[in-house]
Parts: structure tokens; C-alpha cells; sequence
């Protein structure tokens, strides 16, 4: 049987390698302005003002998660100080660390990569996969989120961690393929109301493969035949949603998880991405059928993707404006493609102006409202797509944002406001795991 390389996330296509770093900051704030200016965005008066919940998250006594601030820790870890478990809950920590690897970016401090990885394991300590954050709000498990928290866990030798992410996706995934946007973290359905988002079936598949794709060769057909039925039906699912006569899948909440309207992109580039995936992890699998299906859905579906966003300049939505482009062009480009266009990667710059925000970071969109605030996940993950590509300066420059932007325990805060202070919950784990997920994409 032959063996197919997976995805490999720190192979960078061969791209011209232009730094925009120092471009950003002033660029994407005259592009602010000029938005603003015509009306299109919607403008606040005074930059939106909003509590930061807590320095980081804590292990307890008991093992018990709490939130707490800085001066209750133990510099550098995520264990409250002065109870009689201190110690030994300092030593486990270390000792998890130690079973991994920290991977080590020149101009990059290592405590940055050490905070995302231990912001992942504290909110998975209580129910084995990661919590997007701990405030209530937000202690649930979103498929995205888990995704490139299995991702970046796999990629640091945390495999045992990386794996029960995939398999509490396979446990709730229904008959359908299609996940649902969150839900309970013991795994006994979803928290609201808020349905299914498309995009899920797209982050299951590449999770699947990331993590696949960081365990030795041999061991590699074994766990994707353990994890078959969430290949099966993801893969049936993303085909489904293509089978159209316009290709492109329906309308569907995205990142954004708002109700929808019109075609987004980042769900027919996150589609993408998953059939391609699927096409590799059938390839293990020696199953040519199967991967000759996925990789012809894949094709097809980017090709239409290229054809119908492109002479937009990849807005968000299908038919929008070039100035509302937002993540869903780094879906299309690695290290969640293994493709990467030139027009994909001049709008993914484009995306960069469009999306600054006062205080250095990024918005989720060019459209997002107009409050000041810069998000973490956001830059985060704009920071991966830019190692993946070859943009390793920029790759740094973001994550230097990052890095002076943490709360006063070392945590990534979801938001950071327009006068640089962080806000809303932390730690967050979508951007720890993109910050970890970046790191190791420069270190190779």
C-alpha cells in the first residue's frame, strides 16, 4: 500500500517571501479611516470600553479551575500559589511540558509559546478537551476552536491530548456530518439553540489530519481507521453541501456566528480545506476510491471558489466588496490548503489593512464593527497563515503584538482595546493554539 504524506503544516509554498510588517500598522489604519469616511462601516463615537474577566485560569485545590489574577499564581504556570497542593500540581505541569516539545523561534520568547500551551491544558483539565474560555459564556467546546487546539497540541507532542479532541468530535457528531456551532464540554448535547455551522465538517477533517499527519508513519492508517466514522460522515456531509449546480455550498453561520444571508467565504474555504484533507487521510488508508471522490470535490469546489470570489477581491460574502475580506481568505491558503495562489495571497495582504484596528491587532472581518477593539483569535490566526506562507518577519512582528498584549499572568485575553488594554475573557484557546500553531510553523 502506498503511504501519502498528510498536510504538513511548517512546508511553506514557494512564494516571493515580502515582509508588510511594518506596512500594516500605518497602512491599515489610513484604510480605517477611508472606510469609515463612505459610510460602509458602522462608526462608534468613542471606542467601545469592556472589563477584562480575569489574568488567566488556575488549578486549585483539588485540581479545581478558577479564575484568578496574576498576584494568585505561581509566576509562569497556571496553578494558584499557597495551597497545599502547590507543589505538586507545579511539578505535573512541568512534568507535562517536559513530555512535549516548546518549539523555539529566533525573536520570539519561549514563555509565549509555553502560555499558549499551558492556557490549552488548563482549560482542558476538567473535562479532558479544551473549553474555548472559562468564563461561563464561554466554557464550551467549539468544533473550530477544538480543531486547531488538537492541531497545535499534536504538532508539540501532546498527541493523548490532541486525540481526545477528534474523539469528542466524533462522539457528537450526528448521523447528518454536519456540527453544530458548540457544545456542552461533558459531551451531552449543545448549550443553546444557535444550530449548525457548515464550517464544522470542514475543522473536523483537517483536525483529523493534523493530527494524523504529527504521529510516526506506521501508526498513521491505525488511528484514522479509530477515527473512520468522523471521516466518513464529514467527508459525506462536505459532499453533500457541494452537490448543487452553483457548487458552493449553502448559506451558513460562520466564525462570525451571526445569522446569514448571503454565501459566505470562509465556509466554502473551510469546505475545501476539509475535502483535501480527507483526500490525504484516504490516501493513508490505501482506499483510492474514496480519495479520488474527496480530492475531486475539493477541486471543484475551489475552483469555484477562485471563479466567483476572486474578480471581488475575496470578500466576505459572495457578490460583497473587496474592503469587507476577512479569515475566510486564510482558509483558503496554509496550512489549511496546501495551495496557495497568487490573487489568494495579494487579498490575504489585502485582508491585513482591512482588518487593523487602533491598538495594532486585527479584526475578525473589514466589515467587523467599528469599536476599536483588535482581536486575538483574529491576528492569531492571520499570524499562522503568514508562517504558512513563507511571511516569516510578519509571522514575528504579530506575534510580538501578541506577546505585549497578554494580561498581567501571561494569558491571551480574547480582545484587546483600542488603548492596548486586554478585555473580555482569558485565556482564550483559539488564539493559544494559533499562537503555538505559528511558533512551530517558524521553527522549522
Amino acid at each position: 500500500m502506498a503511504v501519502v504524506a498528510l498536510p504538513d503544516l511548517v512546508r511553506p509554498p514557494n512564494l516571493d517571501r515580502v515582509s508588510r510588517s511594518l506596512a500594516v500598522a500605518g497602512l491599515g489604519l489610513l484604510l480605517v479611516t477611508s472606510l469609515a469616511s463612505v459610510g460602509y462601516l458602522v462608526v462608534r463615537t468613542r471606542p467601545a470600553d469592556l472589563p477584562l474577566h480575569a489574568d488567566t485560569v488556575a488549578l486549585a485545590a483539588g485540581g479545581e479551575v478558577t479564575e484568578v489574577r496574576a498576584v494568585e499564581v505561581v509566576p509562569g504556570t497556571r496553578v494558584l500559589a499557597g495551597t497545599p497542593e502547590t507543589d505538586r500540581l507545579v511539578a505535573e505541569e512541568r512534568a507535562w511540558l517536559a513530555a512535549g516539545t516548546v518549539p523555539v523561534v529566533d525573536g520570539v520568547p519561549r514563555d509565549l509559546v509555553v502560555a499558549g500551551l499551558l492556557d490549552l491544558r488548563v482549560l482542558s483539565r476538567t473535562y479532558g478537551v479544551p473549553v474555548a474560555g472559562w468564563s461561563p459564556a464561554w466554557r464550551h467546546v467549539w468544533p473550530r476552536d477544538s480543531a486547531l487546539a488538537a492541531a497545535a497540541l499534536a504538532r508539540t507532542g501532546h498527541v493523548g491530548d490532541a486525540e481526545r479532541i477528534v474523539a469528542f468530535l466524533g462522539r457528537v457528531q450526528p448521523a447528518s456530518g454536519v456540527l453544530a456551532a458548540r457544545y456542552l464540554a461533558d459531551g451531552q448535547g449543545e448549550p443553546d439553540d444557535r444550530g449548525t455551522q457548515l464550517d464544522g465538517v470542514g475543522w473536523a477533517l483537517w483536525a483529523l489530519a493534523q493530527v494524523a499527519g504529527a504521529l510516526p508513519v506506521g501508526e498513521r492508517a491505525d488511528f484514522i481507521r479509530q477515527h473512520s466514522a468522523l471521516l466518513d460522515r464529514s467527508s459525506a456531509a462536505a459532499r453533500m453541501a457541494i452537490d448543487n449546480p452553483r457548487t458552493l455550498p449553502p448559506v451558513s453561520p460562520d466564525y462570525w456566528e451571526v445569522p446569514e444571508r448571503r454565501r459566505t467565504l470562509s465556509t466554502a474555504a473551510l469546505l475545501a480545506a476539509g475535502l483535501e484533507s480527507a483526500a490525504a487521510l484516504y490516501a493513508v488508508l490505501g482506499d483510492e476510491v474514496a480519495r479520488t471522490t474527496a480530492a475531486d470535490a475539493a477541486t471543484r469546489l475551489r475552483s469555484v471558489v477562485l471563479a466567483r470570489f476572486e474578480p471581488d477581491g475575496f470578500p466576505r460574502h459572495l457578490g460583497g466588496r473587496a474592503d469587507s475580506v476577512d479569515l475566510g481568505v486564510s482558509f483558503l491558503l496554509p496550512p489549511f490548503s496546501a495551495q496557495a495562489e497568487p490573487a489568494v495571497v495579494e487579498a490575504w495582504r489585502h485582508a491585513g489593512l482591512a482588518m487593523a484596528r487602533p491598538a495594532g491587532g486585527l479584526a475578525p472581518g473589514g466589515s467587523w464593527r467599528r469599536d476599536g477593539i483588535s482581536w486575538t483569535n483574529a491576528t492569531a490566526t492571520y499570524a499562522l497563515t503568514a508562517a504558512a506562507i513563507g511571511e516569516r518577519v510578519q509571522a514575528r512582528a504579530w506575534l510580538g503584538w501578541l506577546d505585549r498584549h497578554r494580561t498581567p499572568a501571561g494569558s491571551f485575553p480574547e480582545k484587546v482595546l483600542a488603548d492596548g488594554r486586554p478585555a473580555s475573557v482569558a485565556p482564550l484557546a483559539w488564539t493559544a493554539a494559533a499562537v503555538v500553531l505559528t511558533a512551530d510553523a517558524l521553527s522549522a
